[in-house]
């Protein structure tokens, strides 16, 4: 998957309430002038912040969430694309959440507007805004087969191969709507095991010290079996986790 992307995939049209992509090589679809009002009121309200944390970035979001409470979904991440695709991959985290915050936009995801939303993800904190707010929520909500997540696995990208495993937080974490979904968890990051990547690894970490809150004993089996093939910083963290509850353990003093 290459950074040249969202124009790349085509326009996005609907059908049955759904945004579709189609292969005639328009480009980003014209927005409505509603949307394209939306889309340059946040993004001079983006620019005009003194600060740019993440509350003060998601003050901004809190108030186009409320303007468009009653846009449908198929046009929230039409207005999610098109912030993305026009600031060079910029403000993704308000365009995920408009979607994470939009009962239809969630609800609209499939497939090929998940990995839309996904092109051109080069960090750590794109890939996990995305995994937490697009594809994980989507997969859980079964509106995305396994076999996507399971290919980005095996990607040569590190960045989709850390997407893979950020997208089983949301199938395990309460606060993000999770009840635990051991079989997947556990699948992807047995795909990753043998992973050394840096982003990998710690993704890894983190998802299997997500489910250790849900199932400690399904993750205590997985270490069991496969201990020789994780990395040290995966089994110190999440065995940290399981004895503690914490990430790491605090020294004595």
């Amino acid at each position: 998957m290459t950074s040249a992307a969202l124009t790349n995939l085509g326009s996005p049209e609907r059908t049955n309430g759904r945004l579709i992509l189609n292969d005639s090589g328009s480009g980003m679809p014209r927005l409505t002038k509603f949307l394209k009002d939306q889309a340059d009121q946040i993004l001079s309200e983006c620019a005009a912040l003194t600060r740019h944390d993440a509350e003060s970035i998601r003050a901004v979001r809190r108030k186009a969430s409320a303007r468009l409470a009653d846009t449908p979904g198929p046009q929230v991440i039409q207005l999610a694309a098109h912030l993305i695709e026009s600031t060079g991959g910029g403000n993704r985290f308000i365009a995920y959440e408009l979607i994470y915050y939009h009962q239809g936009a969630l609800e609209a995801l499939g497939p090929a507007e998940i990995t839309l939303l996904g092109q051109g993800i080069d960090s750590w904190g794109a890939v996990d805004c995305f995994g937490c707010f697009v594809s994980g929520p989507a997969w859980r909500q079964g509106q995305t087969p396994d076999s996507l997540i399971e290919e980005w696995a095996r990607s040569e990208d590190r960045w989709w191969r850390r997407a893979a495993l950020v997208s089983t937080v949301p199938l395990n974490s309460k606060a993000r709507g999770g009840s635990g979904d051991p079989e997947r968890t556990l699948a992807v990051c047995k795909l990753l095991i043998a992973d050394r990547d840096d982003m990998a690894v710690k993704a890894l970490s983190w998802a299997l010290r997500e489910l250790s809150k849900r199932d400690p004993d399904a993750v205590r089996g997985f270490l069991d079996n496969h201990r020789s093939q994780l990395a040290p910083r995966v089994i110190r963290e999440v065995e940290s986790k399981l004895s503690t509850g914490r990430k790491i353990q605090k020294r004595a003093k």
